[in-house]
């Protein structure tokens, strides 16, 4: 499938963000969710790179699982950081075997303690994203930052990193989470005026847990709105109230982000399928329109 291909027909793309089972045996389970989660019509689905040798290894048998016996168009995720180039040529030798033509390049993780510059061949995600388009055959997507990302001096640096990634090959744009409308819709516009044409796919994960969010917002540079602080706060304690609040919450972000020209939204499950399929049910009628 032709990924860019979709977000050209001006109608709203949904797709699902997953992360790799933490065992090989739960891969089984882990399917199962993945394929209850097709009904929902997803255009496609991605899988997170999983940390350490064994699991990225893993990842490539997972995403080839998934596409071949889910058969849902499956995106896999490959991290640069610690891989050396002939390291990343037989992963991609691995993808294609494996059927999958769509690829979301990042830089990943930086290793514990590490000071200095970063192992491997692929220091910064432009370096991957370049390597990938000139090996061909794939479509690339890349992550942005509404927020800026932690790392940036600013956003003006951010944008011209995210500008670099797309000039090397990048084909469309996913963001970070984030929980306010106005962060996505500012980002966009000041992609555009950097020159940046590719799709921005706005990426939302449901709130489901206070204490989870605060840790996923610390690492990921993201902000916490104070009246949803405020309201997790007096219903931290009540898991369903925190699910429901997170449901109402995405459910009115999409509306207002597919209202406002956003080409489709990417949801982060964390392999949870109960909220998503809340939301998709509520926007039912503008998938239909």
């Amino acid at each position: 499938m032709d990924i860019p291909a979709l977000f050209a027909r001006r109608e709203p793309v949904f797709s699902f963000e997953f992360f790799l089972p933490k065992t090989p045996e739960d891969t089984d389970a882990f399917l199962a969710k993945v394929q209850a989660l097709k009904a929902l019509g997803p255009a496609f689905v991605t899988l997170t790179y999983g940390a350490g040798g064994s699991a990225r290894e893993r990842t490539i048998d997972v995403v080839g699982r998934m596409q071949r016996e889910v058969g849902i168009e499956t995106v896999c995720h490959l991290t640069g950081v610690t891989h050396t180039r002939t390291e990343m040529f037989h992963n991609l030798e691995r993808i294609e075997a494996a059927g999958i033509r769509n690829i979301m390049a990042l830089r990943g993780d930086q290793p514990q303690n590490w000071a200095g510059p970063l192992p491997g061949d692929f220091p910064h995600a432009v370096d991957l994203v370049r390597f990938i388009r000139q090996a061909g055959g794939f479509r690339i997507a890349v992550a942005g930052y509404p927020e800026t990302h932690p790392e940036a001096l600013s956003r003006d640096e951010d944008l011209r990193h995210l500008a670099a990634k797309v000039r090397a090959g990048a084909d469309w744009v996913v963001t970070q989470l984030f929980f306010e409308n106005r962060h996505y819709f500012e980002f966009v516009a000041a992609a555009r005026r950097s020159g940046i044409t590719v799709p921005i796919v706005p990426g939302l994960m449901p709130v489901t847990g206070y204490s989870q969010l605060k840790r996923f917002t610390t690492l990921c540079g993201a902000s916490i709105p104070p009246r949803m602080a405020a309201d997790l706060e007096r219903i931290q304690d009540d898991a369903g109230a925190i699910i429901s609040y997170g449901i109402d919450w995405a459910t009115r972000q999409c509306r207002e982000l597919l209202a406002r020209g956003a080409p489709g939204i990417h949801f982060y499950t964390l392999n949870r399928s109960h909220s998503t399929t809340e939301i998709l049910a509520a926007l039912r009628p503008l998938r239909q329109s």
